[in-house]
């Protein structure tokens, strides 16, 4: 039968396992995955058990475990359905007049999203925003979030002076960005349960929210009206903390009665981005001879912040890209006894690598933006001595690594990640620094819930946070791994998604 979406699942049935989780002595034969109560209780050939209740036929696909996006700001990648992509744009006069001819969102403001302006041979400016987008309030959100170009009028509305070229970096950046996404909620939820549909449908089973919220409101209102789709894990930052704390919040603590949403680690950003030259590097940006970027949070607080969440039962998440940010954050988790991430950890000192895995700090990475910024990082990072996107050097010494999109920094899509984090190229373009690229194993393994550290066998007694795929992801090459179909995905037994 075709088993319906929410419907409990008994059997996973004629489907093969991949490397690792193979079970002697079924090698590459068909098996079938025998469910209950949101666990898996037997694997055996195909057929020799009887199946009960309902069946997911899984056509001799092959099966993994569950899939985890671990860096996601979700409420800014699902509205980005509603938002002006600007990837493909190609200088600041297209993006204005692209802008100017986008729709005008019922708040009465144009949003655009997604520009890149490293390359670009013109210079953005608020004259030449507002000559072509006049007096509607306009905003574009660079692709890595931390600058925004706002025209006049958007200016005005926010009572904010402007900058002669229009641009507010970090801080204020992510401000402006607070509050385009302060729409109504059931807007924002309406856009949320879309685009986390669309995650399950590639095998998506749970994600990390970095969202800039005060996210333990947000969740319990979504599960209140039934949201029942997915595993989150949601982040407090530095500024709301404190409440946190007041209200005895700790990692791990569940929000629901089925344990899907739990809090998860306080969010503390210490440096900038490599697409806005703000990551704090220890050699200066070729444009700028004065500029190796800006910590945000200087050493000692970032300290005192991470011995606050630590006494308070929280782990940290600490966004790190330069290498001065990456030095610095391990430096704190040293201090302050910590446990959890750093986020990003693009650009690494050669000494540094080894501390992740001494420390036990996880390496929460994401491999797209390596290929996204190749050409940025070879030209605007040409001069840095220490490693960018390490992912092979952070392996081999034992670091943890987990994968993640920082959507909507990158689409949320666990098998491009994967397939860059392997294969370091996309689209036929000679692989990038391919001494860098670890194994589809690995890969696969830091794309479930415990990372690389803690594999992905399949075996009785686990969740059964299960997704039926297409073909073997060891054996698949760039192409493959990117165009993987999901034909069922199973969050503790019970279908969230099934191909038409």
């Amino acid at each position: 039968m075709t088993p319906g979406r929410g419907e409990a699942i008994s059997v996973v049935a004629d489907v093969r396992l991949t490397g690792a989780d193979r079970v002697d002595p079924f090698g590459d034969d068909p098996v079938d995955v025998h469910v209950r109560d949101g666990l898996i209780i037997d694997i055996a050939p195909a057929g020799a058990l009887p199946a009960r209740g309902v069946v997911v036929d899984g056509s001799g696909g092959w099966l993994v475990p569950g899939l985890w996006d671990h860096h996601v700001h979700t409420v800014q990648w699902a509205l980005t359905a509603q938002r002006t992509p600007l990837g493909d744009v190609e200088s600041a006069a297209e993006a204005a007049s692209v802008m100017g001819r986008s729709p005008v969102l019922d708040d009465g403001r144009r949003v655009g999203t997604g520009f890149r302006d490293a390359f670009w041979a013109d210079t953005p400016s608020l004259t030449l925003l507002d000559e072509r987008t006049g007096d509607v309030p306009t905003y574009l959100i660079n692709a890595d979030v931390h600058s925004v170009w706002l025209n006049s009028a958007a200016f005005r509305r926010e009572s904010i002076v402007p900058p002669a070229d229009g641009i507010l970096r970090e801080e204020p950046a992510f401000e402006i960005s607070r509050r385009l996404n302060d729409l109504d909620t059931a807007v924002v939820d309406r856009y949320v349960h879309a685009a986390l549909n669309r995650a399950a449908a590639r095998g998506v089973t749970g994600i990390v929210d970095l969202d800039m919220a005060w996210n333990a409101d947000a969740w319990t209102r979504r599960l209140a009206a039934g949201f029942d789709g997915m595993r989150v894990s949601f982040g407090v930052y530095p500024d709301l903390l404190e409440r946190a704390i007041a209200e005895g919040l700790a990692t791990g603590d569940a929000l629901d009665p089925l344990g899907l949403v739990r809090v998860g680690s306080l969010k503390v950003i210490t440096d900038g981005s490599l697409g806005t030259r703000t990551a704090a590097c220890s050699h200066p940006y070729p444009d700028d001879p004065h500029n190796t970027g800006v910590m945000t949070v200087a050493p000692e607080n970032l300290r005192a912040l991470m011995v606050r969440a630590t006494g308070s039962g929280m782990s940290c998440a600490i966004h790190a890209i330069g290498d001065v940010a990456n030095s610095h954050a391990l430096d704190a988790f040293a201090a302050s006894g910590a446990t959890g991430t750093i986020e990003h950890a693009q650009l690494v000192a050669h000494a540094d690598i080894p501390r992740f895995a001494r420390l036990g700090v996880g390496a929460s990475v994401q491999p797209e933006h390596a290929i996204d910024d190749r050409d940025l990082t070879d030209s605007v990072w040409a001069a840095q001595t220490a490693l960018p996107y390490p992912l092979r050097s952070l392996a081999d010494t034992g670091a943890n690594l987990l994968f993640g999109s920082d959507a909507p920094v990158s689409p949320l899509d666990p098998w491009a990640a994967m397939a860059a984090a392997v294969h370091r190229t996309r689209g036929g373009r000679e692989p990038w620094h391919p001494d860098q690229g670890v194994s589809a194993a690995v890969a696969l393994a830091a794309s479930t819930s415990g990372g690389s550290a803690a594999g992905s066998a399949l075996e009785p007694g686990a969740v059964a946070d299960l997704v039926v795929v297409d073909r073997d992801p060891l054996t698949a090459s760039d192409a493959e791994m990117r165009t993987t179909q999901v034909a069922a995905t199973i969050l503790a037994g019970r279908l969230t998604h099934i191909a038409p």
